[in-house]
């Protein structure tokens, strides 16, 4: 147990693993066979024992495959860093993965800026529901200029209403943005990841099966090569189904896109203009248009960035 809590505590650096190569793989994993074996002596028992070395050896194979691919890809990385080794590239793909990236960085700024609207707009309203509150009061005590704190009154009151709904329209436009770019683009991001490790993955495994394949052909080389070649044939079929994967939601996801922010934008225009004009009957089609249900007031929803 010692020797494992040694082995465990020693930091690997990742950028060491090249220079380290396949001899510090094996060590690890020897290091790791016998702790498992040796956990073994723990267990009673003939059958038990058995099962447990069978545990061990599965753990050693995982531990195996993990280190190799490990070293592959890191060698392959920092090969591809220095501009010693080949990489794979599909111009077209990266290029609208690109572009996703730098859409979903734009669509979160439109997020921070509508969310601040939001605050600053709610501030307002409340304002104007005091001051509403304010000059209702005062009509009613200052009989000499009750007409003149009626209809401020009643200005700053049909003020609140208008903006309350306009407060729902933009709130409206944000949770649907934000649910495009935190959870549609997101989830696309996420298998262009899987996508990139598989593609690193991929010529890892090509430019060893290459350096096989021009070194010497013994019997011992020709098994190596056919290994390699198996590996390779694996890796790529990975790649190439990711890549598909990936290609397929980049097209699904530009037509979600396209959908979504057409009705958003012009709800969002629809609502300030109609606001800003004085407006109220088109504010209230607008809403009625978009389907957009106001909260009650004190119901509100903490948002977006409050949930995250």
């Amino acid at each position: 147990m010692s020797t494992l809590s040694s082995f465990m505590s020693h930091k690997i650096s990742v950028k060491s693993l090249p220079h380290c190569g396949m001899k510090l793989i094996r060590t690890c994993i020897v290091v790791v066979f016998f702790y498992l074996l040796g956990s073994s002596n723990h267990n009673p028992g003939s059958s038990t024992e058995e099962v447990t070395r069978g545990v061990a050896v599965e753990k050693l194979d995982s531990v195996k495959k993990w280190g190799i691919n490990t070293y592959k890809c890191t060698r392959q990385m920092f090969s591809e860093r220095f501009g010693r080794g080949s990489r794979t590239v599909d111009l077209e793909l990266e290029a609208q993965i690109d572009v996703l990236r730098d859409t979903k960085s734009k669509y979160e700024q439109i997020l921070r800026l509508a969310t601040a609207l939001i605050d600053h707009f709610q501030s307002m309203v409340q304002t104007q529901q005091v001051l509403g509150d304010t000059f209702t009061d005062l009509s009613q005590k200052s009989p000499e200029l009750q007409d003149e704190f009626g209809y401020n009154a009643e200005t700053q009151k049909l003020l609140c209403k208008n903006g309350e709904a306009l407060l729902g329209a933009i709130s409206f436009f944000v949770s649907s943005v934000n649910t495009l770019v935190n959870k549609t683009m997101e989830d696309t991001l996420l298998t262009i990841k899987h996508y990139e490790n598989a593609r690193l993955e991929f010529d890892a495994y090509r430019s060893d099966l290459e350096e096989l394949s021009l070194g010497p052909r013994d019997a011992a080389a020709v098994v190596r090569i056919d290994m390699a070649q198996q590996e390779y044939q694996i890796h790529r079929d990975k790649y190439e189904r990711l890549r598909s994967d990936v290609t397929i939601k980049l097209k699904f996801l530009e037509e979600n896109k396209v959908k979504v922010m057409h009705k958003q934008l012009l709800l969002f225009h629809n609502a300030i203009s109609a606001y800003f004009a004085g407006n109220q009957q088109q504010l209230e089609q607008t809403l009625i248009q978009f389907n957009v249900k106001l909260q009650p007031p004190g119901s509100q929803k903490p948002s977006w960035l409050e949930e995250q």
